[in-house]
């Protein structure tokens, strides 16, 4: 069994590495830290024109239809580059969702536009970071209006369309376009800059059913698998851009005569991470291509998307932070790059549901497995 990319999915990553290498990177996370929003206001679009929205969107919508694989390279190029935007939103979630519920008059109406970049999408589930049961879930849709509170909302501030999940028929999502007067937004503190969150506030917003009634939790549950894969791609692309910049100044910078990468107590902690890399990027491979095979590889997909997810942010948790403490005293500063991917991590650890719910879902996948 061959777990390798195609020639033609290296390109992608050559072409995808070299576009955000050049307009991404820590000067532009910095600019966003620094209070510039506006900075990577550009990007959304040029990755339109590159066609990386529509990737894995059939061709009938305005996609290419290429699929879960080049989804997956990608997804690793943005986590290496910290690129900012609602892109990751928009193709891990929304659009899969609305691929999935959506009916051909929602697809035919949306898609083209998302694919295109000129509308800009999220997806609104939690009503307080706690709220991640059906119980807890107040938002209340009816008559096609729709009332509650959701946040956090990422990029909720500036989509122009947001896929909200209700409590009513037990779960069920629904379109609503964030212009209309029943909708106020508020931007919230975010610790990733980069990743904006909001909180978006519906009272009586014209809302459009998406999928059946019902079956809310249901899709969620199946993008959450689908989303977890491209999550750990890039969780795991940034993992292997800290571990980089750690043993580049473990090679070059001396004390005592020496590079201070020859002493046994930093060898331990680079190995470590070296480890926790390796076994996120063997994760993920195995997750990609549960999430790429239809037949044998759809049964497979929500143990190896629990795998992928809990591996890689790990593996990302400890590269972030262990790439601090080799820095030394300059790693805890704010001219050094080290906290921007810190932040990242720590921002991607908890977007679609923090370890511990992940570690649960693990748990519950190889116990289904056990008894079929």
């Amino acid at each position: 069994m061959n777990f390798d990319f195609s020639p033609e999915q290296e390109l992608l990553r050559d072409q995808a590495r070299s576009f955000l290498t050049a307009n991404c990177g820590a000067g532009l996370a910095r600019k966003m830290l620094d209070g510039d929003d506006a900075a990577g206001d550009g990007l959304y679009k040029q990755m339109a024109e590159l066609g990386w929205l529509g990737t894995a969107v059939p061709e009938e919508y305005g996609g290419f239809a290429a699929g879960g694989l080049e989804l997956c390279v990608l997804a690793e190029e943005l986590g290496r580059s910290l690129a900012p935007g609602p892109i990751a939103t928009a193709t891990y979630l929304a659009i899969p969702l609305l691929l999935l519920a959506g009916s051909e008059a929602q697809k035919r109406k949306y898609l083209p536009a998302l694919v295109q970049g000129e509308l800009t999408v999220t997806i609104a589930v939690n009503e307080g970071p706690r709220n991640a049961t059906p119980k807890n879930v107040a938002t209340l849709a009816k008559d096609g209006l729709i009332t509650g509170v959701k946040y956090p909302v990422a990029d909720g501030a500036r989509a122009d369309l947001a896929l909200v999940l209700s409590s009513d028929a037990g779960g069920s999502f629904h379109l609503v376009a964030l212009s209309d007067p029943g909708v106020v937004r508020e931007a919230i503190p975010a610790q990733d800059f980069g990743r904006p969150q909001a909180k978006v506030t519906f009272t009586n917003a014209a809302a459009e059913p998406l999928g059946t009634p019902g079956d809310g939790w249901s899709l969620l549950a199946q993008i959450y698998d689908h989303a977890a894969v491209l999550y750990a791609f890039e969780q795991m692309g940034g993992a292997h851009v800290a571990l980089d910049q750690a043993c580049d100044y473990a090679r070059d910078r001396f004390a005592f005569g020496r590079a201070i990468g020859s002493y046994q107590g930093l060898k331990h902690k680079l190995a470590d991470m070296y480890v926790a890399a390796t076994l996120a990027k063997a994760n993920c491979y195995y997750a990609a291509w549960a999430l790429s095979t239809k037949s044998t590889g759809a049964v497979e997909l929500p143990l190896a998307a629990a795998t992928a997810r809990v591996s890689a942010t790990k593996a990302y948790d400890l590269c972030a932070s262990e790439n601090i403490q080799i820095h030394g005293g300059m790693g805890c500063t704010w001219e050094v790059d080290c906290h921007l991917y810190y932040r990242r991590a720590r921002s991607l650890a908890v977007n679609i549901g923090s370890n511990l719910i992940w570690e649960e879902k693990l748990v519950c996948a190889l116990e289904a497995r056990e008894a079929a």
